[in-house]
């Protein structure tokens, strides 16, 4: 996904890539790699007609009246195109002039030039000038160092230091003293700015901007260009690893070269989300718009950077050439992360925020003409909860389709996503709790997909009321994320199957009912051929569940022994010998649940709440902001998620991206909160409360291996989402 979501932001972008293609060709952005001097871009103009200078300006000021999100959306792409010159820098500067409560002369003086292409702005992020008031005006002396775009600027922003406080100044470049330095970004340079006793007239002292209010615009849109640096990466990186062949075989084949772009491409996602919200959030009230902020300057640069770095990596020996576009991208993103500073201070400033107690909503906004029907759910979720007795509010939300509304009739409500969303917030709102279906949640839509009338009617009812428990015999000691290695015999008797083999890592068997179980019914040249999805009687004779006590102490998972159970042929699901169809549905439904921010353990409520009050040195500070980061940027990858389903647009492979991000997430969280304990983390003393930092780090051990390991998630992402080779077959 890019960081537009709608069509308008879709057709924005195609807009903005088709004209950077035609008009900043690689060579064009080399031959300012050379430049004695820097210069402005021949396409100056054009870009300016394209009307993107003044996308995020009123159209008073001659621009085109849209947002922060549309000036995103169109810096991702030139970014992805590294497109040379100051549009960058002359929309921040824009961007910060347009915040400034009190300037209304230097919004009609500077504003439509900037527009329109006929001026050049810059910003510095710097520090170094410092003022007097006198006359009315301000007169500043001092050096900011550097200023991205200062030499080719018109119009420059700064802040200067005064015995009032900082204070925010637009002055006119010819005034001061502009001298190039050599940058670390050829294609968009910075330079030194001096003043020494220049005055700055009151109409040009931008009243009511603030240094934290700028550092935010520039969190935001530095980070939207990072974010489109990061895309370019991660598409180089993936492409050249289809063609290059190493060894006989291409290089994306193998598993270190498919994971480090799969890794790419996470970093990337997380950055997208973390712009997107931070451009929604800027006109929000202060506390989250700096909330937002600091997540995207935390996230975004970091991930072109690494990106960056990774790209090279994977390309090799060419990626370190000259000639390679690949060092154009290092050197944009290791220059946009110096500019915005650490991430990590900004890590910490996102714990700072969040141990004072600012949140940042993630949840789905919807239309006002939503309401007749989110009032229609409302009176009927006001009934479910005026159930008191909780088995017979389950029975009726299983029997009224509550429990998984997207399915069709009777077995849900054939909810649109939309009408999905609304009744998880009114149910939420309303503290209405449906059963707990553990497995059943994950045999409900392979039944409905793949079962007979007769099947649904005897098992989905039941399961939907929660009355039924289920488990999962899919797991072998030699098959486990290589299901398809499934050694389990079925054999054909008279009236059914006899199911012969070992079943292990299968939690709650010792309480289950029914389970569902795949087993070998023949052997097929290919191995996922021959497999076929089977109901077993938990009860049945010749079913021996044995407890596995795990490394916690607990015994969850069992090993489950088969020896010639009958199942009888009304109990297999699906076609025979078509198994790995059944089994992938139910997978598929386990990894969208697992990575719907529903996990076990440890997360952002635990994280938070066991730092509270507590008196943090810079290094921890900002390591709980990484982690605070990260959970967010979790969030809104699923947000984002759920409105791509709303406009209609099919999930992907891209919940796996969240289900691996979840998964580490609470692991890493974990660890962190045992750790944080000091000494006292060497005792385990069970049922005390020291003891249950202890039980979440050793449990999460687990998360990274339940339902895909982590490195089959990444196999799943860098083969369905970038393309890459699928591992070759054993012995060829």
């Amino acid at each position: 996904m890019a960081i537009g979501l709608t069509e308008e932001h879709e057709a924005l972008a195609d807009a903005v890539r088709g004209w950077a293609e035609r008009n900043a060709p690689v060579d064009v952005v080399r031959a300012t790699l050379d430049a004695k001097e820097e210069a402005r871009p021949a396409f100056w103009s054009g870009l300016a007609d394209q009307g993107l200078l003044g996308l995020h300006v009123p159209e008073e000021y001659g621009g085109q009246g849209a947002g922060l999100l549309e000036l995103a959306v169109a810096l991702e792409e030139l970014g992805r195109a590294v497109v040379p010159g100051p549009f960058l820098p002359t929309v921040l500067a824009s961007a910060a002039l347009l915040r400034a409560e009190q300037a209304a002369k230097a919004h009609a003086e500077l504003l439509p030039g900037l527009a329109d292409g006929s001026l050049i702005g810059a910003l510095s992020l710097a520090g170094g000038l410092t003022g007097h008031h006198a006359d009315g005006g301000l007169t500043i002396s001092g050096t900011a160092e550097p200023v991205l775009g200062a030499g080719l600027a018109d119009v420059i922003v700064l802040p200067v230091a005064t015995d009032d406080g900082e204070e925010w100044v637009a002055v006119d470049a010819a005034r001061l003293t502009v001298t190039p330095v050599k940058s670390l970004d050829r294609t968009r340079r910075v330079a030194r700015v001096s003043a020494d006793g220049v005055t700055v007239p009151a109409d040009r002292i931008l009243t009511g901007l603030t240094g934290p209010e700028v550092l935010d615009l520039a969190a935001l849109l530095l980070g939207a260009e990072a974010a489109g640096l990061a895309d370019w990466c991660v598409t180089t990186a993936a492409e050249y690893a289809k063609v290059r062949v190493q060894f006989g075989r291409p290089i994306g084949q193998f598993q270190g070269v498919k994971h480090k772009c799969a890794r790419m491409l996470i970093e990337l996602e997380k950055a997208r989300a973390a712009v997107w919200d931070a451009a929604r959030a800027s006109d929000d009230a202060a506390d989250e718009s700096a909330f937002a902020a600091g997540v995207a300057a935390a996230v975004a640069p970091d991930a072109a950077l690494r990106c960056a770095r990774d790209c090279i990596q994977v390309l090799g020996g060419i990626g370190f050439t000259w000639e390679h576009e690949a060092h154009l991208y290092l050197r944009r993103a290791s220059t946009l992360r110096a500019l915005l500073g650490p991430g990590k201070e900004w890590a910490g400033s996102v714990a700072r925020l969040a141990l004072d107690g600012v949140r940042r909503a993630v949840e789905v906004e919807l239309d006002e003409d939503t309401e007749p029907l989110r009032n229609r759910i409302r009176t009927e979720v006001g009934q479910l909860a005026a159930i008191t007795d909780d088995r017979e509010r389950h029975a009726t939300m299983g029997d009224e389709g509550w429990v998984f509304p997207h399915l069709p009739r009777p077995w849900g409500k054939a909810a649109s996503p939309m009408e999905q969303v609304l009744i998880l917030q009114e149910l939420r709102a309303a503290k209405v709790k449906g059963p707990q279906l553990g497995i059943g949640a994950w045999v409900v839509p392979s039944l409905v997909t793949y079962g007979t009338p007769e099947q649904q009617e005897r098992w989905l009812a039941p399961t939907l009321r929660g009355e039924l428990v289920w488990c999962q015999l899919f797991s072998e000691p030699g098959a486990g994320s290589d299901l398809a290695s499934l050694q389990m015999r079925a054999e054909r008797v008279e009236g059914g199957w006899r199911l012969t083999g070992q079943k292990i890592w299968t939690s709650i068997a010792q309480r289950a009912e029914w389970a569902i179980c795949v087993a070998r019914t023949s052997v097929e040249p290919k191995k996922h051929d021959g497999i076929t999805y089977f109901v077993v009687d938990m009860k049945a004779e010749g079913v021996d569940v044995r407890p596995l006590r795990e490394l916690t102490g607990d015994a969850m998972f069992n090993e489950v022994f088969l020896d010639g159970v009958f199942v009888p042929d009304d109990q297999v699901v699906g076609v025979v010998g078509q198994g790995w169809k059944v089994a992938r549905n139910t997978l598929s439904n386990e990894r969208v649940q697992l990575s719907s921010g529903q996990g076990l353990g440890a997360g952002t409520k635990e994280l938070l709440g066991f730092f509270q009050g507590k008196d943090l040195d810079p290094v921890a500070l900002a390591d709980l902001g990484g982690l605070l980061c990260q959970g967010q940027a979790i969030d809104l990858l699923g947000l984002r998620l759920t409105l791509k389903q709303i406009s209609g647009a099919e999930p992907g492979a891209e919940a796996s991206v969240r289900k691996l991000l979840g998964v580490q997430y609470n692991q890493e969280v974990a660890d962190f909160i045992w750790e944080a304990q000091g000494a006292v983390a060497a005792e385990e003393e069970p049922g005390q409360a020291t003891n249950i930092w202890a039980r979440y780090m050793l449990f999460s051990r687990s998360m990274t291996i339940y339902g895909g390991t982590t490195e089959v998630q990444l196999n799943v992402i860098a083969e369905r989402l970038l393309g890459l080779p699928r591992d070759p077959e054993p012995g060829k």
